[in-house]
Parts: C-alpha cells; sequence; structure tokens
C-alpha cells in the first residue's frame, strides 16, 4: 500500500472466513473520488503482502467471498440436521421436552392416580373431581350438591386418606 488514503473503515461488514482462505479485501478512500482496492495476503513465506488491484478483481474476490460464506452456511445447516440428537433437539425447542423415561412414569403414575379415584365411592370421587380437577371450592360443590361445607370438606379429606392408602 502506498499511503496515498488513509485505510477508511470497510462499509462491508465482517464476514466469517473459511479457514483455508488466506487473502483479505479491502478498500480505501472509499468515500473518494477514486477509491482504491486491495489484496492482502500471506506470501509463501509467511510474510504479509498487499497490492493494489483494480474493483473488477475487488468484486470478484468479494462475490467469490460471499458465494464461500453462503457455502459454509449450507454445510452448517447440513450438519445441524444431520446430528440430530435428543440433546441438540431440546437445546432449540422452545420449551424443551422431557426425557422418555420421565413421560412414560408420569403417565404411569397418572393411570395408578385414576384407578385409585375409581376405587373411591362416588360421592368422595365427585367432590374430589370438583375440587381438584375441576378447581371449585368447597362453598361451590356445597352450593351445587344443597348441603354445607363441612361434609364437603370431609368427604375431600377422607377421599385424599383413601388415595394416600390406595397408591402407598
Amino acid at each position: 500500500m502506498d499511503g496515498r488514503h488513509p485505510k477508511n473503515i470497510d462499509p462491508r461488514p465482517k464476514r466469517r472466513k473459511d479457514q483455508d482462505n488466506p487473502y483479505e479485501i479491502f478498500t480505501t478512500g472509499i468515500e473518494s473520488a477514486e477509491p482504491h482496492y486491495f489484496l492482502s495476503f500471506p506470501n509463501g513465506e509467511g510474510v504479509a503482502r498487499c497490492i493494489e488491484i483494480s474493483k473488477a478483481v475487488f468484486e470478484a474476490f468479494d462475490r467469490f467471498e460471499l458465494d464461500d460464506i453462503s457455502y459454509m452456511h449450507k454445510v452448517d445447516r447440513h450438519y445441524e440436521r444431520s446430528e440430530q440428537t435428543e440433546e441438540s433437539i431440546n437445546r432449540r425447542a422452545i420449551q424443551p421436552q422431557e426425557p422418555i423415561e420421565e413421560t412414560i412414569s408420569r403417565r404411569i403414575e397418572i393411570e395408578a392416580l385414576h384407578r385409585a379415584i375409581a376405587r373411591l365411592p362416588e360421592t368422595q370421587q365427585r367432590r374430589l373431581v370438583l375440587y381438584y380437577f375441576g378447581e371449585l371450592t368447597y362453598s361451590q360443590i356445597a352450593e351445587m350438591e344443597g348441603c354445607t361445607i363441612m361434609p364437603v370438606k370431609r368427604s375431600i379429606d377422607a377421599a385424599i386418606k383413601k388415595l394416600k392408602i390406595f397408591l402407598s
């Protein structure tokens, strides 16, 4: 570089480069009437060299860099899709999926709970389901059944005790 123009900030964004890409292109005096285009690279001895190139050559190198970046993105997406492990899928998920062992265990517990509830007397079943699954209060259930709050509370408490025995 001959130093005629200070090295302006290149308006192109910093690009990702392939590890085998030894050169760098840049411009100087880009906002002047006569911009200059340069190619920087290490020679065979590893010494950095810089030569001025024409705009057409600069544009060819620029296009090559863009094509190279596009190819690297395609390769990355290919690797990402071909290496589908449970961990990589969960990392990208909005809500990570629980392991299959936990899902099966939870389903078994739910089925056991349903079987235990089915063994309760009909009144306790109904009140327990309304309270826990229907999210009604004791007073709402009592009003529905035409009784006071205490029988509803006792019935639900008794149902819970029986469920603990059935599930233990």
